[in-house]
């Protein structure tokens, strides 16, 4: 299914919008670009709808909030929901305060995501559930099962709950990713790209679990194929290693 998945979104080349946070930009670009789709950036309320008519997936990323962003992604979001291409949100840093908290709030309120995607912190955050966190990062792990079956049952959506190992859960049927490496958690905007790499796999035909796990199960490998380099010796070699082990031939993956 991964290698699949790969060729079906290198061959399509899907346009994903990513409204997404500012520290990240130019890597989810990169990263995207390197898995097969194509970036586009637009948070300006004016353009985000007619922007999301022209793409076959939409990123919703809270890390750099503000409340133009906020109207904008609203916009996108209803937008995307009513021409039927998937929607991936991605609650960074939902604990931290009381506006983040508000605005994931607002977000699900009026658009249905297709997935939801978080550390544990965010996700437990979601559904009244408590984890760890130490500004936008999550230090507990909690009942990562329980806490991916409760987003998914509340929101009526997927739930991806990242980290050591990745745990999802759609329509009550849970899966596991264990593919990754600890080099992921020392760099910038791992999350946020993943978020992006799933809008681009889900934007392809099959079922949706295999699909997001598929996805999950590239990115893991990538990062391991990255870190086994042996001119990577830590997070500074290590990212460019992981955009050239993105964008490998998927004959290597398993």
């Amino acid at each position: 299914m991964v290698i699949s998945l790969v060729k079906q979104v290198r061959k399509e080349r899907p346009l994903i919008h990513n409204m997404t946070n500012t520290v990240v930009m130019n890597f989810t670009a990169n990263g995207l670009l390197a898995f097969g789709g194509s970036p586009i950036m637009a948070n300006a309320k004016q353009e985000a709808p007619d922007v999301t008519r022209l793409s076959q997936g939409l990123l919703l990323n809270i890390g750099t909030l503000h409340e133009d962003q906020v109207q904008a992604m609203i916009l996108a979001g209803k937008t995307a929901n009513e021409i039927g291409i998937p929607v991936v949100l991605d609650p960074v840093g939902a604990p931290a305060t009381t506006y983040r908290s508000e605005v994931c709030r607002k977000i699900l309120d009026e658009v249905q995501p297709t997935v939801i995607k978080g550390n544990a912190g965010e996700l437990a955050h979601l559904v009244g559930m408590e984890v760890e966190t130490k500004g936008v990062d999550s230090t507990g792990k909690g009942d990562l099962i329980s806490i991916v079956k409760e987003v998914s049952e509340e929101y009526g959506t997927g739930a991806v709950c990242t980290g050591e190992k990745d745990v999802g859960c759609i329509e009550g049927d849970v899966f596991i990713n264990e593919t990754g490496h600890p080099l992921l958690g020392q760099i910038t905007g791992s999350g946020c790209l993943l978020g992006s790499l799933l809008a681009a796999g889900l934007s392809v035909a099959g079922d949706t679990s295999d699909k997001i796990l598929a996805t999950l199960n590239y990115y893991g490998q990538a990062a391991e194929r990255a870190a086994s380099r042996p001119d990577v010796e830590g997070p500074g070699t290590f990212l460019p290693r992981f955009i050239d082990s993105l964008a490998a031939e998927v004959e290597h993956a398993g």
